[in-house]
């Protein structure tokens, strides 16, 4: 008997409360599918460096799908409350006929079990074929090889989904075991009858209180956008996000007691058509889903955020890798070295070898060849010395601006030496690397940088008094601000600062603190670059590297393959971590919309009836509820989209490395699309869902 109601009630549910069931296999579908990337066959044809890389992604995945669990298990839950206010005259009609609350648990628990059990298949078969396609993202991302390609089935990601929601599941039952026990029948039979008591606010105190929301959010705003302080800790960071928070729920809560009140004074648009019975409407949802209505903001915040700036990341990183690569490999190491050297970079004295001395006197070249490396094998190549001088820092460089810097940005090292290298040295580099080249009179230098944050910086001393002294002769730059170039490979503009001087600068030979070679592989594919690179900055069983680990000589060097290896590495745990949060969040957002909307529907039937007996057609009524649905779903993603202006805007400039405002455009865009994807399609579902439900009175 409870068998059969429960595939009745099942049945049910599935026609009324369908967004329900989806929502369900979305996230079933979702959770297999990045926790079945270690399994996927495109990642079995990558080199090693990408492999660990994607081994960390599965790691940041693991991690991130237990915090996707608790928002599912909370969504959950959350449906379930509505499903069971939606049947409580259901449930007293069951207990008039003689049915306790025992078997009623029963039922409930059946439908539950059911219902997991059906969304838990059918969400596995489309996260199972769905994973195949995410295997080509994954090599297209990796740039893996996928001529193998073969079907893959994940038994550990199936396992861990089932656990997963199996314990999901079983909150949702002890939570409406609880929920039925605490039942009367009274309660349950004059259920439907009941509406929710609505409190008026006092519409002085709300705009008050909408005011002092809006200061909040406004100074939290500022906050986060660099006004009163640097937001370097945790708990620096925790005042604005707090104020967020606060800000947020103090709008929602003050929306409802002034905005019925400001349009009741207009009388042309509060007696026109059924504006009258949509804002007494949303003024009950607004004023009875504070919280709700908060939670869902700041979930879309969190997903119009994290996705944009994630996509702006990766489309930044992608862009500048062929600048910031120009050549295959760039090999460095210490200069001339005394038994006691006290470096500039580190500030530590380091002890040295007599035949580590030795090489440190020689470049980089003569390293290679007298430690056994086939020199054929490289071509290109460019080396030159950078130095450093003791009297020449960066704080020396900042001059007059150097206490109010220290002030403002009290981590950098403004003690380390800065990096000089002879304009004719430089522009060797800057010919290989196909980037501007320059020229210095005897009494000039200049600043290469390029990165943005020390751009800013260093402009403020070279716009007004940019003379530097050395070895008792005075030397000016030639720009008053910073001219953009490089040396070093990299992902993107790193280049805190480097310092170009005259060929006749006097500088000791002691004072070399690095000899540099740039230069390309000797090879035409990309398996033999490979093979050059193992030899030279690998980690292998040969001549070359026994030597260099015996004499303990401190080579070190990048290469184009190990940086857009890494690159697309971090851009892919980035933006995969991002859709992961992002779609999870949005979809809990619609969900939880369309579930209240849907439930509120059935619960205002005779509310529509009463709309049709006093004269209003079904187009008006379904007018009437689309604006009331559609302002329902818009106003918290209109303050989500606020909040993102400012979000994007700290979230890039803590990550300016990696990310430019001239790359947002286009991942906003792509956001766009999938926020209206999803959003839309949970709206349009809700308000032909409602629809179906106002009509079955007549």
């Amino acid at each position: 008997m409870l068998f059969k109601l429960s595939i009745r009630n099942m049945k049910k549910s599935f026609k009324d409360y369908a967004i329900y069931f989806l929502t369900l296999v979305l996230g079933v579908a979702l959770f297999y599918m990045f926790n079945s990337l270690d399994s996927q066959q495109a990642m079995l044809e990558v080199s090693q460096s990408t492999r660990q890389m994607i081994q960390l992604l599965v790691q940041l995945l693991g991690m991130v799908s237990v915090f996707i669990a608790i928002i599912l298990g909370f969504l959950i839950v959350y449906a379930n409350n509505f499903l069971i206010n939606r049947r409580k005259k259901e449930f007293g009609i069951y207990m008039t006929l003689g049915m306790g609350r025992r078997q009623i648990s029963s039922l409930i628990l059946l439908e539950t079990i059911l219902i997991g059990i059906l969304s838990l298949v059918v969400g596995l078969f489309i996260g199972i074929f769905a994973s195949q396609f995410m295997s080509i993202l994954v090599a297209k991302l990796f740039e893996a090889d996928m001529t193998e390609f073969t079907f893959v089935f994940s038994k550990d990601a199936c396992i861990k989904t089932c656990i997963y929601f199996a314990v999901m599941y079983l909150a949702v039952i002890i939570f409406n075991t609880l929920t039925i026990s605490r039942y009367k029948l009274i309660n349950l039979l004059t259920a439907v009858r009941k509406n929710e008591k609505v409190k008026i606010k006092n519409p002085i105190i709300s705009i008050l209180v909408f005011l002092i929301s809006a200061v909040i959010l406004g100074y939290a705003y500022y906050l986060v956008t660099g006004g009163v302080y640097e937001l370097q800790t945790g708990n620096e960071l925790l005042i604005p996000i707090l104020m967020g928070i606060v800000g947020t729920i103090g709008i929602f809560w003050s929306l409802s007691g002034f905005i019925l009140k400001m349009i009741q004074s207009s009388k042309k648009i509060y007696l026109k058509g059924t504006n009258m019975f949509v804002l007494r409407q949303l003024n009950n949802k607004i004023n009875t889903n504070i919280v709700s209505m908060s939670i869902i903001c700041l979930m879309l915040f969190m997903t119009i955020s994290v996705l944009s700036s994630s996509l702006s990341i990766k489309s930044a990183l992608d862009s500048q890798l062929d600048r910031f690569t120009p050549v295959d490999v760039t090999l460095y190491k210490p200069a001339y070295l005394p038994e006691s050297y006290v470096s500039s970079y580190s500030g530590k004295t380091i002890y040295n070898s007599e035949e580590k001395i030795e090489d440190s006197r020689h470049p980089v070249s003569y390293t290679l060849e007298t430690n056994g490396y086939d020199m054929n094998r490289l071509k290109d190549i460019v080396e030159i010395p950078i130095y450093a001088l003791p009297e020449w820092t960066l704080a020396d460089s900042l001059g007059d601006y150097y206490e109010a810097t220290k002030n403002q940005y009290s981590m950098l090292a403004y003690e380390m030496s800065e990096a000089i290298i002879k304009v004719s040295d430089y522009n060797k580099i800057a010919e290989l690397y196909g980037e501007k080249q320059y020229n210095l009179n005897d009494d000039e230098y200049m600043v290469l940088c390029n990165y943005e944050q020390m751009i800013d910086i260093r402009n403020q001393t070279l716009s007004t008094n940019s003379n530097i002294e050395i070895n008792g002769k005075t030397y000016h730059s030639k720009y008053k601000e910073c001219q953009d170039g490089f040396v070093y490979l990299a992902t993107t503009a790193i280049n805190a600062g480097i310092i170009l001087v005259p060929d006749n600068f006097e500088i000791e030979e002691d004072y070399t603190e690095q000899y540099f070679l740039a230069a390309n592989y000797h090879a035409e594919t990309e398996e033999d670059k490979q093979k050059i690179e193992e030899t030279l900055i690998g980690s292998g069983d040969t001549e070359f590297f026994e030597n260099i680990k015996e004499k303990g000589i401190d080579l070190d060097g990048s290469s184009k393959i190990s940086i857009v290896e890494s690159s697309k590495g971090l851009a892919t745990i980035i933006i995969f971590i991002a859709i992961y949060l992002g779609i999870i969040f949005l979809i809990a957002s619609s969900a939880i919309l369309a579930l209240k909307q849907l439930t509120e529907s059935s619960d205002n039937k005779q509310r529509y009836t009463i709309l049709r007996k006093i004269g209003c057609d079904e187009k008006m009524i379904n007018k009437a509820l689309f604006r009331q649905i559609f302002i329902f779903f818009m106003m918290p993603l209109i303050i989500a989209m606020i909040h993102s202006i400012f979000g994007i805007k700290f979230i890039l400039s803590m990550l300016e490395v990696l990310a430019s405002p001239d790359e947002l455009l286009p991942s906003i865009i792509v956001t766009a699309i999938i926020m209206g994807a999803i959003y839309g399609v949970y709206f349009l579902a809700t308000y032909f869902g409602s629809k179906n439900i106002i009509k079955e009175e007549e």
